[in-house]
């Protein structure tokens, strides 16, 4: 197939590529906030780039990343031999502005530069928006270069913070894996993950838009069901009471509760919708809108944030507490010109994509390596 013979083909570019480098240029030595993150592995190009671990943090379960003890300056101080820069990407919530700034002055004293990529200009973890723009103010004056996702979110940025941002887009993070293509039914199935319900997940105004915008759609004659899923585990319990009361008895929509899925059961559940619902009340960018591109699954999803900038074309918006919005952006979704579950044109589809994906790949590796040499070379020529 073409998309195997690209891949071969840029497996052996990148074999020989990573011979040379690693015979005439050192590894970049990356303290990352956090490491351990598919994102933070995937953006990190092997064949220049070195990621510390992350120190487990005291008295925490294996695992657990936060609090980052990177950001700590006792940390940055006792290990400044094993790194060559910080590059920051998520759990600033765990530190206050003024814990933060300790944090930037200590790596002034060291002479470390410091990389931060904006994913976040409103936290999905926090409801109150207030600490999360002081540490951000913080780490954003102070950088030495910021990253963000899409060209709307640095013009963003660059109003807020008066800095500009470089613009790496959000890679698959799937690699080579095979994607799943789903599997075929008979009606169209619009599916919501409210996951946990963290606070930037508007569960019961989406689940009541949704039931809705199922009925109505019913009514019309339309092949149409609505599947909410939610963890077992979740932080509101009032809330999950009241979404699984929203769709009792309601015809064409169901609730799903479980376990929380692994990556591989997400992009098999994901696979099976023929559009995927984004619940947020706030945010900025999302890694779920990634994976439904990279399944080739149409996202619809409110007007929050920079989403919509991520992959346009699979965008259909729609607003919270308006079912006809939903009805127009699910039509829209799941026109003919779309693949459905299970069908050969979604396969094709998909491994276009993945194609597609894996070149994005290495120029977004390439970009971050980039990056990383031009803060290190300011910091030597100063």
């Amino acid at each position: 197939m073409p998309g195997d013979a690209v891949r071969a083909s840029l497996r052996t570019q990148r074999s020989e590529e990573e011979k040379i480098v690693a015979t005439t240029v050192p590894l970049v030595r990356v303290a990352a906030v956090p490491s351990a993150h598919p994102y933070v592995t995937a953006v990190a190009d092997p064949a220049g780039v070195r990621l510390l671990a992350d120190p487990p943090p005291p008295g925490v379960p294996a695992g657990q990343w936060w609090p980052p003890q990177v950001l700590l300056p006792e940390w940055l101080e006792a290990h400044a031999a094993e790194f060559d820069l910080v590059h920051v990407h998520f759990g600033i919530e765990s530190y206050t502005a003024d814990e933060l700034a300790l944090t930037v002055a200590a790596l002034e004293r060291l002479g470390k530069p410091l990389v931060y990529t904006v994913h976040d200009l409103e936290n999905p973890q926090l409801s109150s928006q207030d600490a999360h723009r002081a540490g951000l103010a913080v780490l954003a004056h102070a950088a030495d270069e910021l990253i963000t996702l899409t060209a709307s979110a640095a013009d963003e940025v660059a109003a807020i913070t008066g800095r500009t941002a470089t613009v790496v887009a959000h890679p698959t993070l799937l690699g080579e894996a095979e994607r799943p293509a789903g599997t075929a039914h008979d009606t169209v199935r619009v599916g919501v993950h409210l996951r946990d319900l963290r606070p930037n997940i508007d569960g019961v105004a989406t689940t009541a838009t949704l039931v809705r915008a199922i009925a109505d759609l019913r009514a019309q004659g339309a092949r149409i069901e609505g599947v909410v899923r939610m963890n077992e585990r979740v932080r509101d319990e009032e809330a999950a009471a009241s979404i699984v009361l929203l769709a009792e008895g309601c015809d064409g929509v169901r609730i799903e509760r479980g376990p929380r899925q692994d990556d591989d059961e997400l992009a098999a559940w994901l696979a099976d919708l023929d559009a995927c619902l984004l619940p947020y009340r706030h945010g900025t960018q999302s890694g779920w809108a990634e994976l439904c591109y990279d399944l080739a699954v149409p996202v619809v999803g409110t007007r929050v944030g920079h989403m919509a900038a991520q992959h346009p074309t699979d965008f259909h918006t729609f607003d919270l507490g308006e079912p006809l919005s939903l009805e127009r952006a699910v039509i829209d979704a799941t026109s003919p010109a779309w693949s459905v579950p299970g069908s050969r044109r979604r396969t094709a589809e998909i491994e276009r994509r993945r194609t597609e994906r894996l070149r994005e790949l290495e120029h977004v590796r390439h970009a971050h390596v980039e990056v990383y040499r031009r803060v290190l070379a300011r910091e030597l020529a100063a």
